[in-house]
């Protein structure tokens, strides 16, 4: 009898606390017969009867993290205590981190080689635990968590009452809005109660995860294993010595010192997982009563006293007595920066006539509004490039922010590549004791040995190792150690934030061989790519690869090292999966080199005279989970047709013609929760899938996606791709893939978000898991993924004169360190709505509501979020016009800082995720709302409002000069026709595609010396590159889209647009603020807000 999958795929998952169980190998039920080629086939038929044992078992998962459960969320939390592993773990001494030799690093490229530096009370280095199941990785075995992947828990939690074993339950991430079985009367921006007819973005639950659930008819079990804990990590170490600890968390909400106990109380009561306490009762980002930091009250002195919180842990410390000034020149500086600060505010509050006023484009595309906050903290504070707020001055409260009908809430892109980043390598991670932050430019000394913490206020201890300079290589200056200079610095965590011995890099490869697969030409360009950048795949000696290939059936490759050649096995059994030799499928990169490059060389040529045209695709998704599970990794599916048969199927549901009304934008939501699920178990065992979907014809992206966006994986997609046909997309894909091969990867990540008290985080966007309030899982991290937060003011900010914010990303680097980055955000508070106008930050705004309109579609429909976003614009400029404006109330004005508002949610109404009345493929519009929820703020902004430069009379003026290159700075144009000449040349950079557009009457310098064409009417149609050429106007351009193309990570499609170019309609299509036949103009879509704020 056939056993079925029990991981969800189908079935619910058994109530079991064992491991999943290894496969054995498979005896031999066919002898295997050699074929033409240089392979072995082993054919599995399909009688063949599947072992008994060849079942995945969800281990016991040692967790409370349940928040009160709605009916439209996915899994019902079990009522697990708070302390689930019953021994307390007694670590061996050889595993117990000891101090390591301490270094700082400025970091040049991705982890360069360290400089150490001497502590004098530390001198020891970091000892790795002994004796692990990984080759070259040794460690000792630990009593309860035991390092062999799939083994199971020692030490098991037992019901109270039953005394059976329990399964932790990660809690659900969806709930999707109240249906009200009518179409809303309104779309708003404004928070309303559940069931209310409105249509708004409403504040979900903390735990809530915004990606609109499918239909998910049986919830399932996600199991968490030793896996699934070991990124848990514990960044919950002690501010003191991190071999301090008496006994490591052992669930996801302490695992990154989510816990906000004291020290001393360390078994403080905190609500269990189905303890029916809202969440508001928790203080999960913040402790006591914030006031500004002493040693910050010299720059920016409160309008207000307030009291030092008491209680155990909270020194007064001794009073501070800073004169206000010292000197003449410092009185001078500081009336300096206040007249800086009211000229900028004076200019963001200047009222802009929206109607009469045209030039309001900025100089350059990313602009960053300034904060209120003094020219020192300024220095001190994030990069906008990782850690950016919608508001750059925080209202003081809920009431404030609502009158200004502003949303707030914060832009990530935590594991961006920086060109110098400080890392540095200590036995001390210095923490607050009480909330967990970690120190960071904005804590105040009270003296040497003391510090307060800048968002719950403790006053904690410095540590020893702490007093000593690595900079300076002095003793008794903790105020000038890197971690106290810089806001985003990277540590090298210890043993104590690992529960498991760190994971080595694991990638596995799933190709679509059917024959349009085979057709379109991409399995030779991706084998290829991974021949030529072979030695540049991120890892160590430890890491694994694997190949999985596809049909009807499922083609496995053993690369044992000891093979002569590859050996192919086919498993033709897709109802019942299972590996046909576990231990040889997943192959150490280095010691099985020859044999994976001579797999590589003829697999393009293998499936050449295929006419199998079925994709089993949902049972290659079962069998790489199998071999992945164990350890962790990458999955990398590459998918060219809808799913035909197995589990998993898809049936096509565009309709060709209802492409372009409103009502007939359906199935943006998933057909099927096969994807979902399953992307919820690799989560679970530290899996990622990435999807490569390369299609000309319906694939059903809306349900594909999942399995990326559940398991913090990236979707790319590559329409109508053709080796021959689409040369422009064969390019693109090729330097994409390379881009994807050899860049940074973080494993078995998780990342907390910690606010001031009185902020609170409510919805969360992007590609993730949320384990608990406030916590994100990420199997895998990428330097290319941005994140976004919304927040609320739960309580007045009255007692502090500004707030922070601090990310902290742990995870495993792909050479098996396990690390910690942190960003910390400072921005002042301020009491006025003018002041809130002043900080607004017009495209982090957009931004935001860009990925909350995306969910608005999938969970409601594309017309509400669309109504949504218009009244977005309504609301502020209302609310500015009544709060603000002395003007007359017939004239539609904005301030300053939100002039382009109106222009920027025009053209996302106008982008192809939102666009109605033009013919858009259902694929490419839900790829575009992929693109909306994962991309950082730099990159979205190009996609939805590009840059238009006239390129034909390029000038060294006004030009900077990079390297040895000097690179010209035309002015920014705005996006409609009458900014064209037919005598000139036009670049639009969209950001991932370019477009080059050239004017009948163009000159023939430019065509012939930019071009290399004599004339307009020699320029091809299907133009994609721009030649080199010797003349100064040559160097000048490609120098020019050099610089633009270099500061994004993936390439950029040039095409070069003339009227027989079939890419003319593209380019008109983005030129928003011209009128179509759909969509208004943008003098009459401001005609329409001005009309609808007059109503």
């Amino acid at each position: 009898m056939q056993q079925p999958l029990s991981t969800g795929h189908g079935a619910p998952l058994q109530n079991s606390s064992t491991a999943p169980e290894c496969h054995q190998q498979v005896p031999s039920k066919a002898p295997l017969a050699p074929t033409a080629g240089l392979y072995n086939f082993t054919y599995y038929q399909n009688n063949y009867q599947a072992p008994v044992h060849n079942v995945v078992r969800p281990s016991l998962c040692p967790t409370s993290l349940g928040a009160p459960q709605g009916p439209g969320q996915m899994h019902t939390a079990l009522p697990l205590g708070p302390n689930l592993i019953t021994a307390s773990p007694q670590f061996d001494p050889a595993f117990v981190s000891t101090p390591p030799q301490v270094g700082y690093v400025p970091n040049l490229g991705h982890y360069p080689g360290q400089v150490h530096y001497s502590v004098p009370s530390q001198n020891t280095t970091q000892g790795i635990p002994p004796n692990s199941s990984y080759p070259g990785f040794s460690y000792h075995a630990m009593p309860v968590f035991s390092t062999q992947y799939n083994a199971h828990l020692t030490s098991q939690t037992l019901h109270p009452a039953t005394r059976q074993p329990l399964v932790g339950v990660l809690p659900g991430h969806v709930k999707p809005l109240p249906e009200t079985g009518q179409r809303p009367i309104q779309a708003s921006f404004q928070p309303c109660p559940a069931g209310d007819a409105a249509a708004s973005w409403q504040p979900l639950s903390r735990a809530s995860m915004t990606t609109s659930a499918g239909p998910v008819t049986n919830p399932p079990v996600a199991a968490s294993s030793p896996n699934s804990q070991t990124s848990a990590g514990v960044e919950s170490s002690s501010s003191t010595s991190s071999s301090t600890n008496a006994s490591l968390p052992n669930n996801y909400d302490a695992l990154e010192g989510g816990n906000y106990q004291d020290s001393t109380s360390s078994a403080a009561t905190a609500p269990a997982a189905s303890d029916p306490r809202p969440l508001k009762s928790s203080k999960p980002f913040g402790y006591a009563y914030p006031t500004l930091q002493p040693g910050y009250q010299n720059v920016a002195p409160p309008s207000h006293s307030v009291s030092q919180p008491t209680g155990p842990g909270y020194s007064p410390g001794p009073p501070q007595f800073t004169e206000p000034f010292s000197s003449v020149d410092q009185l001078s500086s500081n009336m300096e920066g206040l007249n800086s600060r009211n000229k900028r505010r004076t200019e963001a509050l200047r009222q802009v006539s929206l109607l009469q006023e045209r030039d309001i484009l900025p100089p350059v595309p990313n602009m960053i509004p300034q904060s209120n906050l003094s020219q020192e903290l300024k220095k001190l504070n994030c990069s906008p490039d990782l850690f950016r707020c919608t508001l750059m001055n925080i209202p003081q409260s809920q009431a404030l922010l609502n009158k200004a009908k502003l949303p707030l809430g914060l832009l990530l892109h935590p594991f961006k590549d920086l060109t110098h980043l400080p890392v540095i390598t200590s036995s001390t991670i210095v923490r607050c004791r009480t909330c967990r932050t970690y120190i960071n430019p904005f804590v105040s000394f009270l003296d040497q040995r003391r510090w307060k913490c800048n968002l719950c206020y403790r006053v904690n201890d410095v540590p020893e190792e702490f007093m000593y300079n690595p900079l300076t290589r002095s003793y008794g200056e903790p105020h000038k150690r890197p971690e106290v200079q810089t806001a985003t610095v990277e540590f090298i965590a210890s043993s104590d934030y690992m529960l498991r011995p760190p994971q080595p890099a694991v990638y596995l490869f799933v190709f679509d061989v059917s024959h349009n697969a085979v057709e379109s030409g991409y399995l030779n360009i991706c084998c290829q790519s991974l021949l030529e950048n072979f030695d540049k795949l991120p890892g160590d000696s430890r890491t694994k690869i694997g190949f999985i290939t596809f049909d009807s059936t499922i083609h496995f490759f053993n690369l044992q090292e000891g093979l002569s050649q590859p050996q192919m096995l086919i498993v033709s059994d897709i109802e019942d999966i299972f590996l046909p030799t576990p231990d040889s499928l997943m192959v150490n990169l280095h010691e099985s080199k020859e044999l994976i490059k001579d797999l590589l060389k003829v697999l393009p040529t293998m499936f050449t005279n295929t006419r199998e045209t079925h994709s089993a695709l949902g049972p290659a998704l079962q069998a790489a989970f199998k071999l992945m599970s164990a350890t962790g990794g990458r999955i990398s599916v590459f998918q060219t047709q809808l799913p035909s048969i197995g589990v998993g199927c898809l049936q096509s549901r565009e309709d060709p013609n209802q492409r372009s009304t409103a009502k007939g934008v359906q199935h943006l939501a998933p057909a099927t929760d096969f994807y979902k699920k399953f992307a919820l178990d690799c989560s679970g065992q530290q899996v990622a899938v990435d999807l490569f979907l390369l299609s000309g014809q319906y694939s059903d992206m809306a349900s594909l996606a999942c399995m990326a966006k559940y398991s913090a994986g990236s979707v790319f997609y590559y329409p109508s791709f053709h080796h021959i046909h689409n040369p422009a997309q064969v390019e693109k894909f090729q330097k994409d893939f390379k881009r994807y091969l050899i860049r940074k990867i973080g494993f078995e990540a998780v990342m907390r978000i910690r606010c001031t008290k009185g902020l609170s985080i409510h919805t969360f966007h992007g590609n993730f898991f949320v384990r608990s309030t406030d916590l994100l899982s990420l199997a895998n991290i990428n330097p290319d993924s941005g994140f976004t937060v919304q927040m609320s003011i739960d309580e007045n900010l009255v007692n502090t004169s500004i707030v922070c914010f601090q990310a902290a990303l742990l995870y495993t680097s792909s050479k098996g360190e396990r690390r910690i980055r942190v960003h910390t955000l400072c921005l002042p508070i301020v009491k006025s709505v003018p002041d809130v106008y002043a900080g607004a930050d017009v495209q982090a705004i957009t931004c935001l509501l860009a990925t909350m309109a995306v969910d608005r579609s999938v969970s409601s429909s594309l017309s509400d979020a669309r109504d949504a976003l218009v009244n977005a614009v309504v609301d502020s400029l209302s609310a500015f016009r009544s709060t603000v404006s002395n003007l007359q109330r017939s004239v539609l004005v904005a301030p300053n800082s939100l002039r382009l508002f109106a222009l920027y949610i025009l053209a996302l109404l106008k982008q192809q995720a939102f666009r109605t009345g033009t013919s858009t493929r259902l694929d490419e519009r839900m790829f575009a709302m992929c693109e909306m929820k994962t991309q950082p703020l730099v990159h979205l902004m190009l996609t939805i409002h590009p840059s238009l430069y006239r390129i034909d009379n390029l000038s060294d003026e006004g030009s900077i000069v990079v390297g040895d290159k000097t690179i010209p700075q035309p002015p920014i144009l705005h996006l409609s026709i009458e900014k064209l000449s037919k005598e000139g040349a036009f670049l639009m950079d969209c950001g991932s595609v370019m477009y080059l557009w050239v004017g009948k009457s163009c000159n023939n310098n430019f065509i012939s010396e930019v071009l290399g064409f004599p004339n307009y009417a020699s320029i091809p149609q299907n133009m994609t590159h721009l030649p080199e050429l010797n003349t100064t106007l040559s160097q000048r351009t490609n120098n020019f889209i050099s610089w633009l193309r270099d500061n994004r990570p993936f390439l950029s499609i040039i095409y070069i647009v003339n009227d027989d170019s079939p890419m003319k309609v593209n380019f008109y299509q983005k030129l928003v603020e011209d009128r179509t036949e759909s969509a208004l103009s943008y003098y009459e879509f401001l005609l329409h807000i001005q009309q609808q704020i007059s109503k």
